[in-house]
């Protein structure tokens, strides 16, 4: 697992943080997580901007997780601008969310998003979707970043 770079989680619901957060511990998914509980601290976060000013501006996500109910910028927004910026354009963007209205799901991919998956209500469920969403993101999906760093 690429566990060195961390996880954005951006999330405003304490509640789906937590599970998030606990499903993560379950599926004994090691990388670092950043949470940034509205759009203006997850666009400030991966801008170096803000309370973030000074990070390290060469340690990016491996991945993005995004609820599109947020406060202050919504996630349509912020994968919008994520997508407009060359240093985070070809970042992977999971929109997590509890929205199923058509919309959203056909805005997200207009704008780019990579997956677009709706939070389950159930625990257990809740638990196996981090679960395959992690396999997949952190385990199986090649990046750029790998297929450069490949000896093959």
């Amino acid at each position: 697992m690429a566990m060195e770079r961390p996880i954005l989680l951006i999330e405003d619901n304490p509640d789906d943080e937590a599970l998030t957060l606990r499903a993560f511990t379950k599926n004994r998914i090691t990388n670092p997580v950043v949470v940034a509980r509205d759009g203006v601290e997850a666009i400030d976060y991966l801008t170096g901007t803000g309370s973030h000013q000074g990070r390290d501006m060469t340690v990016m996500p491996v991945l993005i997780l995004l609820d599109l109910k947020l406060p202050r910028i919504d996630g349509l927004e912020v994968l919008r601008r994520i997508r407009a910026e060359e240093h985070t354009a070809m970042l992977p963007v999971v929109v997590l969310t509890t929205s199923r209205e058509i919309q959203d799901i056909q805005q997200a991919y207009r704008l780019g998003a990579n997956s677009y998956i709706r939070k389950p209500v159930d625990y257990e469920r809740f638990i196996h979707a981090v679960s395959q969403i992690a396999l997949y993101w952190l385990t199986l999906n090649e990046t750029p970043e790998s297929a450069a760093n490949s000896p093959y």
